[in-house]
């Protein structure tokens, strides 16, 4: 492999620090190049600025962020992926580079609150010179993470547009929509999060299946009033029709989104799965995909405690990436059985109290959703199934038997 480098030019280290940052982002774009290849560039650099603080350098990271806002990503998308994809430190990186971006760009003021959300997770502006600060490490390994970040922003391919991105917005965001997405009522969703929050916290399983099960009852209830609310007058479902994203980290990022798939499907919602990004785009309307985001994230919690229980108990056998994955696929479907009988349920139990009317606006949400993912995923495919190891699915299907799904019924089996 040849560096650009070649007999005849002159060193990296008398190079403009820009031109050999521009070399190194080539280098860093070839795949699995080695340390070793960008180490003579990088310590260029770092001898050549060894604070970081070449000019042009936050003004060209922020402009392939902002290259990929042209291109339908959002802020966490960003971050997420570049922790996926080359670590923790360069996804701090990217963080800040999204800050130090939105800064300039004046999203506070300017772009949609749930733009806006994002942006806030992400913590405190740094810049790049806070970021080297806070990671402890030398320069030239900070301008290695530079490069690499910004080899990968180069080579993303585009997403569908969810939010209009800083082309798209106004001179002053006008407020007055309300914060929560969608017509869930604040005083309710603060509720079921408070109940999840201490759900979480708490060191008593009996405790915490309590607190999701009042919980889960809760937001079912809630789902099927709106439903119901929303429907009347409504000419054009298909507008209030949302998509989100929600970010996959490994290990056994592929298990987790078939749970995402079993609770979305169950409440109304479909799931388009971006594998090698290990992003999840979620369609469906408002109040399901608030269900949806707040009901995995529990049973994501459940599954990973399950697991944990069931490889300390286990021998050795349990304890291998094999087991693992077949546990939380078997988990994942088995739960998916459950909450479609929990649907069914209290659909059931709904139909009483509206009578005839609930099962077709039952059905006009579900072709709602389904033409906004056609819409928006125009060549969708599925995807085969996986095969998995036979002791984790029967250890997993077990554990998914005692799941709390809100229903407030012991475990099926005795």
């Amino acid at each position: 492999m040849r560096t650009p480098w070649r007999t005849g030019r002159r060193s990296p280290a008398t190079e403009d620090p820009l031109t050999v940052l521009a070399a190194a982002v080539q280098v860093a774009r070839q795949v699995d190049v080695p340390a070793e290849v960008l180490a003579p560039l990088t310590a260029a650099l770092a001898e050549q600025s060894p604070d970081l603080d070449v000019p042009g350098v936050p003004a060209l990271l922020a402009d392939a962020v902002a290259g990929l806002y042209a291109r339908g990503w959002q802020p966490a998308d960003v971050a997420h992926v570049a922790r996926r994809r080359l670590s923790q430190r360069a996804g701090k990186l990217t963080a800040a580079v999204v800050r130090a971006e939105a800064a300039g760009s004046r999203a506070a003021d300017r772009a949609p609150r749930a733009w806006v959300d994002q942006l806030d997770a992400l913590g405190p502006t740094t810049g790049l010179a806070g970021w080297w600060r806070s990671t402890g490490v030398d320069a030239a390994t900070a301008w290695r993470d530079v490069a690499r970040v910004l080899a990968m922003v180069g080579t993303l391919p585009a997403l569908e547009r969810l939010l209009p991105g800083p082309a798209g917005w106004p001179q002053q965001r006008t407020e007055g929509a309300p914060v929560t997405a969608g017509p869930v009522e604040a005083k309710v969703l603060g509720r079921v999060r408070g109940l999840l929050a201490k759900a979480e916290r708490t060191e008593f399983p009996e405790e915490a299946d309590a607190l999701t099960a009042k919980a889960q009852q809760l937001m079912s209830r809630h789902a099927i009033d709106a439903a119901v609310l929303a429907d009347q007058g409504t000419t054009d479902l298909g507008a209030d029709v949302l998509a989100r994203r929600l970010h996959l980290d490994d290990p056994y990022a592929e298990p987790k989104a078939h749970l995402l798939q079993a609770v979305a499907t169950a409440n109304g919602c479909r799931v388009v799965l971006l594998v090698d990004l290990g992003i999840a785009t979620v369609v469906g309307l408002p109040t399901d995909l608030e269900l949806v985001d707040l009901l995995f994230t529990s049973l994501l919690l459940q599954a990973t405690r399950a697991l944990a229980d069931a490889t300390r108990a286990g021998s050795a056998a349990t304890r291998t990436p094999v087991f693992r994955r077949g546990f939380l696929y078997a988990y994942a479907t088995r739960v998916g059985e459950r909450l479609v009988e929990a649907r069914e349920r209290a659909a059931t139990e709904a139909a009483g109290a509206y009578g005839s009317a609930l099962v077709p606006v039952l059905a006009r949400r579900e072709e709602a959703v389904a033409a906004t993912v056609a819409e928006l995923f125009p060549r969708l495919r599925s995807r085969p199934g996986r095969t998995v190891d036979a002791q984790g699915w029967h250890a997993g299907r077990r554990a998914a038997e005692d799941a709390d799904l809100g229903s407030g019924r012991t475990p099926l089996r005795g």
